[in-house]
């Protein structure tokens, strides 16, 4: 069984959260590298996109398509591979600085990596 949780790396880190997987572009803000165990910048929203978004020229249904297909190159597939068999021993949270966890491309990397056997 796979597990996975999504949290802002924002949220106080716990014991009960596992492996941390920090999947952004860019270093957030403010934390220090001892609260992730692991980063995957290449998992994270595309410089365009994540303006895009940002700048409201997209809307959620837009952005989950554009972000989904750039899930499907090799690097990226290598990656949601690695996850998912990580996630099967230990429980696994994803992690980025997204206010609204219902609008958040951790969300659909999950998604994703729910997907991979």
């Amino acid at each position: 069984m796979v597990i996975l949780v999504e949290k802002s790396v924002y949220d106080q880190s716990s014991k009960d959260d596992g492996f941390r997987v920090l999947v952004m572009q860019y270093w957030p803000r403010g934390v220090r590298k001892e609260k992730i165990d692991v980063w995957y910048r290449d998992l994270g929203t595309s410089k365009d996109l994540i303006r895009d978004w940002k700048a409201g020229k997209l809307t959620w249904a837009q952005f989950k398509k554009r972000y989904v297909a750039d899930l499907r190159e090799e690097r990226k597939q290598q990656l949601i591979h690695q996850l998912a068999q990580r996630a099967k021993p230990q429980k696994v949270t994803l992690l980025c600085g997204c206010r609204d966890p219902n609008r958040c491309h951790r969300i659909l990397l999950r998604e994703e990596i729910m997907k991979t056997k």
